[in-house]
């Protein structure tokens, strides 16, 4: 937001009570504001009077109702509600981002380059699903990145949201510095790709600390920008920790021709995922929403990088201020990975999980949650029946609840019996603990009853509980050097083909150091401007297993 004019007064508005002034635009002011019920803090967009004409209102009310349709997206800033203050103004009550947008960030340092590709899969799924409900958002860039309490980004400002066949623009109102060439020719154009080439452009921008084609210590006018934007290449981004994928996947994003890009923010999203991999980092899921989802992808136990959810059609010929419409919500459970950064009281979609890559695993909190499966019962010893031969019953009731029989257990009318009876028919001690084992399993497993199997037996060799692990580096050491850095070195205890190491500078203000690849047991870091040089090592196999770090320190 600018400060260049005074914000105008706070409208009065029922149920909420100001609290602060958030900043002040071009077009409208935010104001912070306290929800009475729900009591909550919200930011209030309100369009100021100057702007008020009627395609202005218009925008307006495309950017409320553009918002509500696609802010279900966890990586979208929510809207709450849009109305009409007393005094005339229009006003968007939306979610609280209270943390400092990426541009407040980037300005202080640069991001890290695990950080950078999380916000990158995060926002580019966020972008798909705009593009899939028919909408382009012509305006990305790291001050429309908003951060959620949960640390999660949220995209925000579809004000100068069009359809995605939309064939021409205005490049009024459009971010230069962020913007791809086709929106400075004669006739501006955009379709996806050039939000593709937006999201790269500001990921470029986290990890330089300035935006593309901004030259430091040089002059960096608008005309400046646009003329280098038009014909120079992407310049390197100078960073070691920054492997040469990244480099090229950015590039291929801001090629000069549409056609050179990536064909959409969802292809983007995955050449970021395969970054990722490549350094060993965690996988960031993409939530995007479908309006075709396949019924057999509900059925998928794939471990996927992709969580597709169901959305109604729209029809992009329609504005998206007259045709949008909420996403149709059913009763499945809640996707707690991404609920963080929206508000909690929305519902969502089923999780397709699909696989893109066989041996990498998801985390505990990525990983989809499946029903447990039946265990059978181990055959009763010496339990007669008194009944006649019996017929199997169901182990599940109409209303849901859970009815324990077991084999010999039902008599010919299929009525299952309590529980309790089965006690008497126990003649031995043996038998006791048969049905006691058969209980406990059941009620551990949630209560589903096993149908009636045949038992075989079963043999096992027995399991190896150290053979999969990977013996930590040994004597990891540092040596001061003559031009101010520290040559650390240390020893692989079982050295094996194609084995390499992960190492990382340890700061106790680096939430999340930048984590960096080495062939050889040995590395040459800067030494620390005080104190202590520390690095951690992890020894990693060719097939991915890896050790637990092991720390050295200098002097």
């Amino acid at each position: 937001m600018s400060a260049r004019r005074a914000p105008m007064a706070p409208p009065e508005l029922a149920g909420f009570t100001y609290l602060d002034l958030l900043g002040s635009g071009g077009f409208a002011d935010v104001f912070l504001y306290e929800q009475h019920l729900p009591r909550r803090r919200v930011a209030v967009k309100v369009l100021l009077p100057e702007r008020m004409t009627s395609g202005s209102v218009a925008e307006f009310t495309a950017e409320a109702n553009v918002m509500a349709m696609l802010s279900t997206h966890p990586a979208i800033v929510t809207i709450h509600q849009a109305s009409v203050a007393d005094d005339g103004r229009p006003y968007l009550v939306m979610e609280y981002c209270p943390k400092p947008n990426l541009q407040v960030r980037y300005r202080r340092e640069p991001f890290s380059v695990a950080e950078t590709l999380r916000v990158g899969v995060q926002v580019a799924s966020a972008v798909e699903t705009a593009h899939r409900a028919g909408v382009l958002h012509r305006d990305i860039k790291p001050a429309n990145i908003l951060v959620t309490e949960y640390n999660r980004p949220a995209l925000t400002d579809f004000g100068i949201a069009s359809t995605t066949t939309a064939v021409e623009n205005e490049a009024e109102g459009m971010s230069i510095p962020w913007s791809p060439p086709e929106s400075f020719a004669d006739v501006p154009t955009s379709d996806a790709r050039s939000d593709v080439y937006a999201i790269a452009a500001t990921l470029y921008t986290l990890l330089a600390g300035h935006s593309p084609f901004e030259l430091p210590g040089q002059r960096n006018t608008s005309v400046d920008l646009i003329d280098r934007i038009e014909r120079l290449a992407v310049p390197p981004l100078g960073r070691p920790d920054a492997p040469l994928s990244l480099q090229r996947a950015l590039e291929r994003a801001m090629a000069k021709s549409p056609g050179e890009r990536q064909e959409s923010a969802l292809a983007l999203a995955r050449a970021l995922q395969k970054v990722q991999i490549e350094l060993s980092l965690s996988v960031t899921p993409i939530d995007i929403l479908d309006d075709s989802p396949s019924p057999d992808d509900e059925g998928d136990e794939g471990e996927d990088f992709t969580r597709v959810r169901g959305v109604v059609s729209i029809d992009p010929e329609t504005a998206p201020a007259a045709g949008a419409t909420r996403p149709a919500r059913g009763a499945e459970s809640v996707d707690d990975t991404t609920a963080a950064g929206v508000a909690d009281t929305m519902r969502r979609d089923d999780v397709a999980e699909t696989l893109l890559r066989p041996p990498v695993r998801l985390s505990g909190a990525q990983r989809p949650v499946y029903a447990a499966p039946a265990i059978p019962a181990p055959a009763p010893t010496h339990v007669p029946a008194p009944a006649p031969a019996p017929t199997p019953a169901s182990a599940q009731s109409p209303a849901g609840v859970e009815e324990d029989v077991a084999p010999g257990d039902a008599p010919a009318d299929s009525t299952p019996r309590p529980r309790r009876k089965v006690l008497p028919w126990v003649l031995t001690g043996v038998g006791v603990l048969v049905v006691a084992a058969v209980i406990g399993v059941a009620s551990i497993v949630g209560g589903a009853s096993p149908q009636p199997t045949a038992s075989a037996e079963v043999t096992a060799e027995p399991l190896d509980p150290v053979g999969g692990t990977v013996s930590p580096a040994a004597d990891v050491v540092g040596t001061p050097t003559a031009d101010g850095s520290v040559a650390f070195t240390w020893v692989n205890p079982d050295p094996q083909d194609g084995d390499y190491y992960l190492w990382n500078v340890v700061t106790l203000d680096d939430a999340n150091p930048a984590v960096e690849r080495a062939d050889a047991p040995t590395v040459l870091v800067p030494a620390a401007a005080a104190g202590e040089t520390c690095i951690e090592v992890t020894v990693v196999r060719e097939n991915g297993r890896a050790s637990t770090p092991s720390r050295g320190c200098s002097p």
